[in-house]
């Protein structure tokens, strides 16, 4: 489902600032030699994702669900001196491809690239985090937020893609509740029913939910 006239999503991109040459590569890259391209989160996506990092200013960037880089390098942008993303991915055939973008980026020692299960990798980390950013599969969502929620300081923020799961929270849109969409769902409710945070749930691209630490 296209959550916006593609004519009024091509004039809002071109009221974008635009991609750099490397994303664009990426882009580019992804959607003519990787599975799956629209998991890339893409030119406007990626410009948002820019804009809160450099409004915040992060340390430490954690990312759940490297696939290309894309979002990690949009990410880094904002990112203070001497930080250090750190991204987890379980498909290592993209691996190589990756570390070549992060290396183009001259980001190599600023990005800690992970390879495996994300729930097994994030109770390891031993870091307090400025900055998340969640974009794995949907069913390990609520598990994904409950293992770093008390690892994002205070005031820190946390953003979920795909919220909105292609218009599928509403029943209207649907043709059954498959399980990825009830993982959303229940994902969308426990956020909004936890006092911890403060939220909001964008309707960009397929659905973003901005979550505040109190």
């Amino acid at each position: 489902m296209d959550l916006i006239d593609e004519d009024l999503l091509h004039y809002a991109e071109e009221h974008t600032t635009p991609e750099s040459a490397l994303l664009h590569k990426i882009n580019r890259e992804t959607h003519l030699h990787v599975l799956r391209p629209r998991m890339l989160s893409g030119h406007q996506q990626g410009r948002l994702l820019s804009m809160f990092s450099k409004m915040l200013q992060p340390r430490q960037i954690l990312e759940v669900g490297t696939y290309t880089g894309y979002s990690a390098l949009c990410l880094a942008e904002g990112m203070q001196p001497g930080g250090k993303l750190h991204t987890i991915d379980i498909n290592e055939e993209l691996e190589e491809r990756v570390r070549g973008y992060f290396a183009e980026a001259g980001l190599t020692d600023s990005i800690k690239y992970y390879i495996g299960n994300a729930l097994e990798i994030i109770p390891s980390l031993e870091v307090t985090f400025d900055l998340v950013f969640i974009d794995a599969d949907k069913i390990n969502y609520a598990a994904y937020y409950d293992l770093v929620i008390d690892k994002v300081r205070p005031g820190g923020i946390l953003i979920a893609d795909n919220v909105l799961w292609s218009g599928k929270v509403l029943e209207k849109y649907r043709k059954k509740l498959d399980e990825d969409t009830k993982a959303v769902m229940d994902f969308n409710s426990k956020i909004q029913d936890d006092a911890r945070v403060e939220n909001i749930l964008l309707p960009v691209r397929d659905g973003l939910l901005v979550v505040r630490k109190i």
